[in-house]
């Protein structure tokens, strides 16, 4: 595997990958789930190429940035288990040089949930995405179902500025009681860590009730907050049941859709989702 920082050694590893190219931007600290996407690249493309950035512009001023955890030989060690092929590292002077001025932003899809909640994040995001994309030139870019909203924030990013990559989104890799894996499931003390089960369970309880029947998205909404209000430890942040592409609220479930929340465990925020229909 190779590991490469700036971006002429990047630009020269690249060109001597032939054949197709599949890419998994992260932000370090890997899980299994990260390592599943490196899983289905490696499946899909004859090369893969992994990026471990913590991009600060898509914190906001009372988040976590300095305390997001990090280590970067175990990152390393896991993708080269996994078999990638060349892992960018870029530093944030690379990504953000002085002068820095020009940003990516995508409109709709940002306002709300996500959007609402963290104003400027999804403009770090989209904008860290099209540089990565524009640095590595992939066929193929794998994203998690966990981050439900950036996937479709990206696909719409992708569309619009007309870059020749398929999005992958890929399932969201779960632990044997249902918390979706997250680099930030490492804050939660073990109180909380069994508390944080509770999304799951809120999402399972509203997905049943749709398999039953029930078509009204208010009601589905209904049972997320009672299922997490029964939670002492747990303080539901939103909770959304839209239009799978739109991310728009709906009324009734007649296609597609996202259920999805966050909810605060202690001081840790975390989201999850389903879709539905």
């Amino acid at each position: 595997m190779n590991t490469v920082t700036a971006l002429p050694e990047l630009r020269a590893a690249r060109r001597s990958l032939s054949g197709t190219v599949g890419f998994v931007p992260t932000m370090g600290y890997l899980h299994t789930g990260h390592i599943s996407l490196v899983q289905a690249a490696m499946a899909e493309c004859d090369h893969v190429v992994a990026s471990i950035f913590v991009n600060p512009t898509q914190f906001g001023p009372n988040e976590d940035l300095a305390k997001y955890p990090r280590d970067l030989p175990r990152d390393l060690a896991m993708l080269e288990a996994a078999g990638a092929d060349l892992v960018w590292t870029p530093t944030v002077e690379i990504m953000y040089p002085s002068g820095f001025q020009t940003w990516v932003e995508v409109e709709g899809l940002t306002r709300p949930l996500e959007g609402e909640i963290r104003p400027g994040h999804f403009r770090g995001v989209t904008t860290i995405v099209a540089k990565l994309f524009n640095a590595v030139g992939p066929d193929k870019a794998y994203f998690g179902q966990k981050d439900a909203q950036q996937a479709a924030v990206i696909r719409r990013m992708t569309k619009d500025l007309d870059f020749p990559i398929e999005i992958v989104v890929c399932p969201t890799l779960r632990e044997a009681d249902g918390l979706a894996m997250s680099s930030r499931n490492t804050y939660l003390n073990p109180g909380e860590r069994q508390a944080a089960t509770v999304l799951f369970c809120a999402l399972s309880a509203a997905k049943s009730a749709f398999d039953s029947g029930e078509r009204g998205a208010e009601k589905l909404r209904a049972l997320v907050r009672k299922t997490v209000s029964a939670e002492p430890l747990a303080k539901l942040q939103y909770v959304s049941c839209a239009d799978y592409d739109t991310l728009e609220e709906l009324e009734t479930v007649r296609c597609k859709a996202l259920l999805s929340l966050a909810v605060y465990v202690g001081k840790t925020r975390l989201i999850d989702n389903f879709v539905i229909g």
